[in-house]
């Protein structure tokens, strides 16, 4: 059954068409993987989902429900959780009130609910070492672990994950495809859109392809990474 439906999404900014016509579902319980180069429309499709942009045409069905004229917090509220390509946390508050905050405000929780939601998220995260720690003062992959328990403490259906393994050493990128396989397999249902190729690979159940707004190719990702549309497109190989 298909969790989320997009569309024919259209955005233009001026005479820019941002997205074209952009359609594909997600299952419920999949794992997605989107790839494209530099301003094929990646990140405006994520604020597109989440209410950051409004469409200029198409619609966006969330379990079954049209959330295209939704706020940002009403789609929340509804299950669309997302990270962010630069982090920023609320720097001057601790590590745990920051996932408290997502969990009262992307919620209907009580406080008391909430605090244990944050305290397990922070543990399935590896951050409950950091609860007290001031999130300004965190490492770069501590930040985007943060990042990820913000989202997660508005118990999301659907994940957006915005380029989240960037700026990471390789080690760092192993350590975070871990913590993300486990909540694939807590039963959230995420969309992925990353440049570290072999870290989607890894999670990922299918992979889309676009290119200047538009879907390319989708499919098994192997296959897809490994087509001549994508080599041609996204990896910049002649292969002729």
């Amino acid at each position: 059954m298909s969790l989320l439906i997009v569309k024919n999404l259209n955005k233009s900014y001026g005479n820019l068409k941002v997205t074209d016509d952009l359609s594909f579902n997600l299952k419920e319980g999949e794992a997605l993987g989107i790839v494209g180069p530099n301003g094929a429309g990646k990140t405006t499709l994520f604020n597109l989902i989440s209410g950051d942009a409004k469409a200029d045409g198409g619609t966006i069905h969330l379990a079954g429900e049209n959330i295209s004229s939704f706020s940002p917090e009403k789609r929340c509220h509804k299950g669309i959780g997302r990270t962010y390509q630069i982090p920023r946390p609320f720097e001057g508050m601790s590590v745990f009130e920051n996932v408290l905050t997502g969990a009262l405000f992307g919620t209907h929780l009580s406080k008391d609910d909430a605090e244990a939601l944050a305290i397990s998220i922070l543990e399935n995260t590896g951050l409950i070492n950091k609860a007290e720690a001031l999130a300004g003062t965190l490492s770069l992959l501590e930040r985007k672990r943060l990042e990820l328990a913000k989202a997660l403490a508005t118990q999301p259906k659907i994940l957006l994950l915005d380029e989240i393994a960037g700026g990471l050493t390789e080690h760092e990128v192993q350590e975070l495809i871990g913590t993300i396989k486990n909540i694939s397999k807590s039963g959230i249902s995420i969309i992925w859109i990353e440049h570290i190729v072999h870290a989607l690979l890894s999670v990922v159940d299918k992979l889309v392809a676009i290119n200047f707004g538009s879907v390319l190719l989708e499919g098994d990702p192997h296959e897809v990474m490994n087509s001549k549309e994508v080599k041609e497109v996204y990896m910049g190989i002649d292969t002729e």
